[in-house]
């Protein structure tokens, strides 16, 4: 038996996180930490991963994978499980942007983000499956987008994907209920990550930048990744334990005004 399912034997959570090395990720495992959970953290950014154990100390393993490598995701998704000894909540965060017009849309990109975007999530859930149902109340929870639910021109390719991998989480719901799994989806909108500060800091005025995006939510502001992570931790935990098949928009008001 692993040091971490010795530790599980007192009744911890078993948390793991695909897309964990940062960002809305590394929030989650930050917020799972300090509920008291043991948390398998998987993302291809070795560096990364390796400084978030240190910060989180003993409750946390890493572990390094691609999620494009379907093969070697559900190798080391399986292995994870089996370290923790048992999974009780899944959490998918990892995804990559897709910006292009259609004229410009390769295919090589649009697989890309399929195979990130919705792919993963349909993969880390079918191989965790065995461990989920095992749990008995367990849950998942995949973190797609906003641009889910009110598309963006321009990312068509990011949109298809992340409107696909919203679907995939109502659909499991609907299927995974006897099992006594839930699943639901969180559809952020901006969120304050490295990936999201590319987009207004490489600009000749980044505040403008900045600003014209925080104009397009009611709350007119960008989240923080902690406030991305309370919704995931809140759907994982049992105060959520009637909600299956949600779509939540964290997203300070963007969708519906």
């Amino acid at each position: 038996m692993s040091a971490l399912a010795r530790k599980n034997s007192t009744g911890a959570k078993r948390v793991v996180i695909v897309g964990a090395a940062s960002g809305i990720g590394l929030a989650c495992a930050r917020r799972a930490v300090a509920e008291g959970a043991h948390v398998a953290l998987l993302d291809r950014d070795a560096d990364g991963l390796a400084q978030a154990v240190t910060e989180l100390g003993k409750q946390a393993l890493a572990c390094t994978v691609d999620v494009i490598d379907g093969e070697a995701l559900r190798t080391t998704l399986m292995s994870a499980v089996k370290e923790l000894g048992g999974l009780d909540s899944l959490m998918y965060c990892a995804g990559i942007d897709l910006e292009a017009p259609l004229a410009a849309l390769d295919t090589a990109s649009w697989d890309r983000s399929l195979a990130v975007n919705l792919t993963g999530p349909m993969l880390a859930v079918q191989s965790t499956l065995p461990a989920l149902r095992d749990a008995g109340q367990s849950t998942v929870v995949i973190v797609t987008s906003a641009a889910a639910i009110l598309p963006v021109a321009g990312r068509s390719g990011y949109c298809a994907a992340k409107a696909g991998a919203t679907m995939l989480a109502k659909a499991l719901a609907m299927e995974l209920a006897p099992d006594g799994i839930r699943v639901n989806a969180i559809c952020p909108g901006a969120v304050d990550t490295p990936l999201l500060r590319l987009s207004w800091e490489t600009k000749p005025d980044p505040n403008a930048a900045l600003a014209a995006i925080a104009q397009r939510y009611a709350l007119k502001r960008i989240a923080s990744a902690d406030e991305i992570a309370a919704a995931v931790w809140w759907l994982s935990s049992d105060e959520s334990s009637y909600v299956t098949g949600v779509a939540l928009a964290v997203d300070g008001g963007r969708t519906f005004h």
